[in-house]
């Protein structure tokens, strides 16, 4: 039976139920601009009705749940799309400032040097006897070598910082990945008590599981997906067993969570290498696995596997560059090299070689080619006294005896070079060969002059026999070794004009011999700029000029950056779309709060209405007492 005291009750489960409301909705317009904050709403209904005579008597309202505006759908593809536009967002980011490094406009760049360089060489040319010249033709080679130094060095610099941040992001993975699990666990007890969800907790998860997409491109798996028409037609919620999983290698599992392992001990060069520890102890590298959010950019941009001989990375947009300058400036050295060594001298000595001295020089890793070169002896005059060819072929070794396969052997060899029948006069008679280790264990192909031959003024070159490929073509054996250097080095690092050029440029050549006028070397080098070379980068093989491969390293970084500029609008333009979808389902909107505040609060002056009614209505009963 329905009684006075009945309709105090409904009275107060109004006032109960406007105050959750009021309570609900000023929680929501307190954290309107808090991050991942998901507005929450009342899901009300009709208490359980009293039975009368008469029928059921209502009993006033209850409050069934306090839930999110939530779709798991839209989420998830926020979250997938935030870890892409992470991803682009550094990709672009990098790849920009890389081009910056390439500033081939407008008369300025690597370039710009290159063809100032070639320029000094025609005006030597057309000035060989100058010193003034040379000493120009010194500064600029310095200049463009600098320069082409100064760019390899911001590379690797660039480089050193994505792999810098590689490591600052994995250890964020591991926090967050960390703290994921303790929400997990937070989450799972507070549900358990009262079968409510734990709304801020939720929030609080869906942030980290943001988070940890955009940083590396991780996946939430969990249950099933459960509707809530009566909180919102586009809410559902997903529940059950927890994972959050990068390409299928679990980094949460429920109140569990599988820490990334990151370390470069024993690398010369401080790239850090990747690893999933599983159950039993084993490491699995990571690398290649993480293709998502700012992690995956770092990998594709740094380079992921790392080569174990050099240290270095094998791929990446960052090491494909530093890779073809490496290339782009060892063929200029070489090609270089080989053409100075036709310029007479009385020594020349080689590199550090890093071969046997029976080994066979094309299998070692020397950039020589089948074909043949020829020693040149010129006497005080500048005329050509004698020549010999010396044959390179797959089984060519440095030393050997007289009659071997070996480049002493053909040297050492009685061959009347001049054919005027005299044993006196020949190469072997002029030009002595060394190729033993120095104290140090260090090897280096050495060819002098006979002391007797240099006082009366003979001198040497080395000249390669060109074929009908072109004027490139020949053995490189000079520029491969390092014989009668214009440049040292082998890569950007460490290219620069030679060190007797350095201190006294007017010592320079400009022709074969030392004959005033003779200006044939540097008419070759002009000459240079034309040819076409083989640079190899990595497996590829590049044939053309010097000012292609150039173009092709300029090109690369280029094409590279605008695509990532292109892709980057485009992500961009669908994150936002898929942002704003998002935050109309779940971000709080002021003005739909102030109505609801203003609704709550006249459902809460009503429900104080009828306590005042009762009241007055119980102080009747009262007074009919009296």
């Amino acid at each position: 039976m329905a009684t006075l005291f009945n309709t105090l009750n409904i009275g107060y489960s109004g006032l109960a139920a406007s105050q959750v409301g009021i309570n609900t909705t000023g929680h929501n317009i307190s954290n309107a601009e808090v991050e991942g904050y998901t507005r929450q709403r009342v899901v009300t209904s009709a208490a359980t009705p009293l039975s009368t005579s008469a029928g059921n008597v209502g009993n006033g309202t209850e409050i069934q749940d306090i839930g999110r505006i939530f779709d798991n759908f839209v989420f998830d593809r926020y979250t997938t799309i935030s870890g892409e536009k992470e991803y682009s967002d550094y990709e672009r980011q990098t790849l920009e400032t890389l081009s910056s490094y390439f500033p081939d406009i407008d008369g300025v760049g690597l370039k710009t040097d290159m063809s100032e360089y070639f320029n000094m060489w025609q005006t030597f040319a057309d000035n060989p006897d100058n010193d003034a010249i040379k000493v120009a033709l010194a500064e600029q080679t310095q200049t463009f070598t600098e320069h082409l130094t100064q760019t390899q060095d911001q590379i690797l610099a660039l480089q050193q910082q994505v792999n810098s941040q590689l490591a600052i992001d994995v250890e964020e993975v591991n926090t967050l990945a960390k703290e994921l699990a303790e929400l997990n666990t937070a989450i799972e007890v507070a549900e358990s008590s009262d079968g409510y969800a734990a709304n801020d907790l939720r929030d609080k998860r869906n942030v980290i599981e943001r988070d940890l997409a955009r940083l590396i491109g991780a996946e939430v798996n969990q249950g099933q997906l459960e509707s809530n028409l009566q909180l919102d037609s586009s809410s559902n919620i997903s529940s059950g067993s927890y994972t959050l999983s990068v390409n299928g290698f679990n980094i949460v599992d429920g109140s569990s969570f599988h820490p990334l392992k990151i370390t470069n001990e024993g690398n010369q060069y401080g790239f850090y290498e990747l690893s999933y520890e599983r159950q039993d102890g084993v490491l699995i590298p990571m690398e290649e696995e993480i293709m998502g959010g700012r992690i995956g950019a770092a990998l594709d941009l740094r380079g992921g596997t790392i080569d174990t001989t050099s240290g270095m990375p094998v791929d990446g947009v960052l090491q494909k560059t530093i890779t073809e300058l490496d290339a782009f400036a060892k063929g200029f050295i070489e090609s270089t090299n080989n053409l100075y060594a036709q310029s007479a001298t009385t020594r020349m000595e080689s590199n550090v070689l890093d071969i046997t001295q029976t080994s066979a020089i094309m299998n070692s890793n020397l950039n020589v080619n089948k074909g043949a070169f020829d020693i040149i002896i010129y006497d005080i005059d500048g005329n050509e006294v004698g020549r010999r060819s010396i044959n390179i072929d797959e089984g060519t070794s440095m030393s050997g005896g007289v009659g071997t396969n070996s480049i002493e052997g053909q040297l050492l060899a009685n061959i009347d070079d001049n054919d005027d029948s005299n044993a006196n006069n020949d190469i072997d008679d002029f030009v002595q060969f060394s190729f033993q280790p120095s104290a140090s264990g260090e090897l280096r192909l050495e060819f002098t002059m006979d002391a007797l031959k240099e006082s009366q003024g003979y001198s040497f070159a080395i000249e390669d026999q060109l074929s009908d490929g072109g004027y490139a073509s020949g053995t490189n054996f000079a520029g491969a070794l390092g014989l009668g250097n214009f440049f040292d080095g082998d890569s950007t690092r460490n290219m620069q004009l030679t060190q007797e050029y350095r201190d006294n440029p007017t010592t320079l050549h400009a022709g074969f011999s030392s004959v005033a006028g003779d200006n044939r070397t540097a008419l070759s080098m002009v000459q240079q700029q034309f040819e076409s070379y083989k640079f190899e980068v990595g497996s590829e093989t590049y044939d053309t000029t010097l000012y292609g491969m150039y173009d092709l390293t300029a090109t690369y970084v280029g094409i590279s950056t605008n695509s990532a500029i292109t892709r980057n609008d485009t992500v961009t333009a669908q994150f936002n779309a898929t942002e704003m979808e998002y935050f109309s389902i779940s971000k709080v909107s002021i003005d739909e709060e102030m109505t609801n505040l203003i609704k709550y609060q006249t459902s809460y002056g009503a429900a104080a209405k009828v306590i005042t009614t009762v009241d007055q209505m119980m102080q009747t009963l009262l007074g009919i007492k009296q």
